[in-house]
């Protein structure tokens, strides 16, 4: 019978609270770094500060938040799954692909990063950054309602988790996607939703300013619109979308019918079939060689799940 401490060790050999530990400090600085380049951009935006040229502008700030989720997803994906958003944590943890017990210590993980993340901003950008800027605490346009404030951090965080979910929890994804993908999507989202809400769409990256600058307008807001549309895109892909499979079109079916050697035992046919080679048989599946799930994809449970 297994003894208490080998029960509590993960498939890395790490116990678990010791893997929690780790990633979830991979995690607060993947936050960090998410909302101190994003926040950062924000608030020279606002302060009108430029380098060699005009000012930054709108897609300025979604295009830095994407880039460097680029980056964050490539850097931390193999360690922790890059989530630095509770809103793709809870998804996940949702439909079973992440643990429970891991989601209070990314939660806690991903808040510190962002309030660490904007006292640098302060730092880096002054006072004014503070008293004009909020530190890029984001708030809802003027107009906007609340219920359109909810739908549109919704609609953020279901385009973010939706990607996730395809391209980083998938097997089926093509190797090397998820990072270019994960970004893209989160540049998309601010894009989107800045107007009405400016573009949150994580409640780390909206809370972390917000307690360092003192600015709460509408922070529930920022925390109920993105949990609930991150479940929802959760939900959809591993319950609907993600069960599906390519249809066959009646011109490839006749194909693999009638193909050189038949259906099945031969080169040429459907998946499982064999191919001669000069070590032997050897099983081909749709033409692409069989690949290790860390080629395929960033991984996105903790080491020891």
């Amino acid at each position: 019978m297994a003894s208490k401490e080998q029960r509590a060790r993960g498939t890395q050999g790490l116990s678990v609270g010791s893997n929690m530990a780790r990633a979830a400090t991979a995690e607060a600085v993947g936050t960090f770094l998410l909302v101190l380049v994003g926040t950062a951009v924000a608030t020279a935006a606002t302060l009108g500060k430029n380098t060699a040229g005009p000012a930054y502008d709108s897609l300025a700030i979604a295009l830095s938040f994407g880039l460097v989720l680029v980056a964050i997803v490539a850097a931390l994906g193999q360690i922790s799954g890059a989530h630095v958003n509770p809103a793709v944590t809870i998804g996940l943890a949702v439909v079973g692909k992440f643990p429970w017990r891991y989601v209070p210590a990314y939660i806690v993980a991903q808040i510190i990063g962002a309030i660490v993340a904007a006292l640098a901003v302060w730092a880096a950008y002054g006072q004014q950054a503070y008293d004009k800027a909020h530190l890029g605490t984001p708030t809802p346009a003027h107009g906007a309602s609340d219920l359109q404030v909810v739908l549109v951090e919704a609609l953020i965080a279901f385009l973010l988790v939706f990607t996730v979910m395809a391209v980083a929890t998938d097997k089926r994804a093509p190797a090397g996607i998820a990072p270019v993908s994960i970004g893209f999507a989160l540049a998309a989202g601010v894009l989107l939703g800045g107007p009405v809400s400016g573009g949150a769409g994580n409640p780390a990256r909206a809370l972390g300013p917000e307690i360092i600058s003192g600015t709460y307008t509408a922070v529930a807001l920022y925390i109920i619109g993105p949990l609930l549309g991150g479940v929802v895109a959760a939900v959809l892909y591993a319950r609907v979308v993600g069960a599906a499979s390519t249809p066959q079109t009646p011109i490839a079916d006749q194909a693999t019918k009638e193909g050189p050697g038949g259906a099945s035992g031969q080169s040429g046919g459907a998946r499982g079939d064999k191919k001669t080679t000069r070590g032997g048989p050897t099983l081909v599946g749709d033409g692409r060689k069989d690949r290790s799930d860390a080629a395929r994809r960033v991984t996105f449970t903790a080491g020891d799940a």
